[in-house]
């Protein structure tokens, strides 16, 4: 059974990570005023525009304490895979899944073919990232990494964000109060922190800025762009389920245990449906909750889903719906 951090507003998985009382060089010794002076005065000397900064630290004053309280309780939930699926796969994120990718089949046609990417996994990391598009966080993306990079857990990491965050209110003028996102910095529908729209932003049509909270052709296009660049493989799929022989040893799975498929056939492993593509090659089998659970061999672009959140329910999850709406 696997310990995971379950954000219940949203049906993203978030990776635990450590979290300090408080961060002693900010907090414990230095006003919060102080500090925002120091964030200006680095930020000038990056190059971001006085009116930019003037603009972004306009309302806040005090640390946000809705952030805190959410950085600092985060609700844990001991879920196994099949707790999980029922959860961020409800027959309500299936449904309204459908009736989006309906909608937008050509856009997404269009930008899946561009980049190389499987629409599916698009769909399927736009629907758990923001429920296509209608769950992006209302927090202020300014006031809560200034808040965690004074006071929170990681104030190096927020720190560095915050900074990188008014260059992208720079880059793709978007005035800093309408830069939403979640109470951790995570910003517009592909939730991307502000390092990842730097880094993988993109627009559709390409030339112009890159609008990932209002534009859904940029939304596309960024998550495409992202997967693309970690490595994405131009027509394979990500996985499938399969049904496993009793005799296959637990000790044989897991993504580290990677066989050519006609190595898993031999040993007994068949799809739920249809036949192997044995031109994919090779894969790895996993069985997240155990015997007695669901199993899928998982292929490259398996790992690739991981690279943008890496836990193995997200990317099953992406899978699954990304195929079952597309």
């Amino acid at each position: 059974m696997l310990r995971r951090k379950f954000l219940s507003g949203g049906g993203t998985l978030l990776v635990a990570l450590p979290v300090c009382a408080r961060n002693a060089a900010h907090g414990a010794s230095g006003s919060y005023t102080a500090f925002l002076s120091g964030v200006r005065r680095e930020a000038l000397a990056q190059g971001v525009s006085s009116s930019v900064v003037a603009q972004a630290f306009a309302h806040v004053s005090a640390p946000n304490p809705k952030v805190l309280q959410a950085d600092r309780h985060q609700p844990e939930f001991t879920l196994t895979w099949a707790q999980y699926k029922d959860r961020v796969l409800s027959e309500k994120k299936l449904n309204d899944g459908l009736s989006a990718i309906q909608q937008r089949a050509d856009l997404l046609g269009q930008i899946s073919g561009l980049y190389g990417v499987g629409g599916g996994a698009i769909a399927g990391i736009w629907g758990l990232e923001s429920a296509y598009g209608t769950r992006m966080g209302t927090f202020s993306v300014i006031d809560a990494l200034a808040t965690l990079a004074y006071d929170g857990r990681r104030a190096s990491f927020f720190r560095t964000e915050l900074l990188k965050a008014l260059h992208v209110a720079e880059q793709a003028g978007v005035p800093p109060a309408h830069m939403l996102g979640s109470y951790a910095g995570a910003m517009g529908q592909p939730q991307f922190m502000p390092s990842a729209y730097m880094r993988y932003a993109a627009s559709y049509p390409a030339g112009g800025r890159a609008d990932i909270w209002h534009n859904e052709g940029d939304v596309f296009a960024s998550i495409a762009n992202y997967l693309a660049r970690c490595g994405w493989q131009a027509g394979q799929p990500w996985g499938e389920g399969v049904v496993l022989p009793d005799s296959l040893e637990q000790s044989l799975l897991g993504r580290g245990h990677v066989r050519p498929l006609a190595w898993w056939v031999q040993q007994g492993v068949r799809p739920r449906a249809g036949e192997f593509d044995m031109s994919v090659g090779e894969g790895a089998v996993i069985r997240p909750d155990g015997p007695g659970g669901e199993a899928f061999i998982v292929y490259h672009n398996f790992n690739v889903i991981r690279r943008y959140n890496p836990s193995d329910f997200y990317a099953l999850a992406v899978g699954l719906l990304g195929d079952a709406i597309t």
